[in-house]
């Protein structure tokens, strides 16, 4: 008599096999959907920049204020995006920084963890390793 179909051994096997696949899988996916999301930053980041770059043409000094500069980025976490933004000047330079909003602030879906990407007045992109 030929029975055809799976053995129970077989059918755990292949069970244990996807639960490995998935264990690996879902964490590099999820990180690549947020690096995906770091596009938002490294985009409002390079327009942060332009307007410094701008406004210390005119003014001859880098402002701090995110507001002197009309570039549409939170200074805190909101629901239209997914990173709050800081400025910090000191004596002819700048830096511009976004951290990823998290625990329920911003929009959704927040960020499991907490990273972030900064730009300065040469235009030099830093951050969280992985998420450049």
């Amino acid at each position: 008599m030929n029975k055809k179909g799976f053995s129970l051994i077989e059918v755990i096997v292949v069970v244990i096999i996807i639960g490995i696949l998935a264990r690996i899988s879902i964490p590099r996916y999820i990180r690549l959907v947020e690096k995906g999301r770091s596009a938002e930053a490294r985009n409002i980041l390079g327009h942060i920049r332009s307007a410094q770059m701008a406004y210390q043409l005119e003014n001859g000094y880098y402002t701090n204020t995110l507001g002197n500069l009309q570039v549409a980025a939170p200074t805190a976490c909101n629901a239209t995006f997914y990173f709050s933004y800081a400025l910090a000047n000191g004596s002819g330079t700048f830096t511009a920084t976004a951290n990823r909003c998290t625990g329920g602030a911003g929009k959704s879906p927040t960020g499991s963890a907490a990273f972030s990407l900064s730009i300065n007045q040469g235009g030099t992109l830093s951050g969280t390793a992985g998420y450049l």
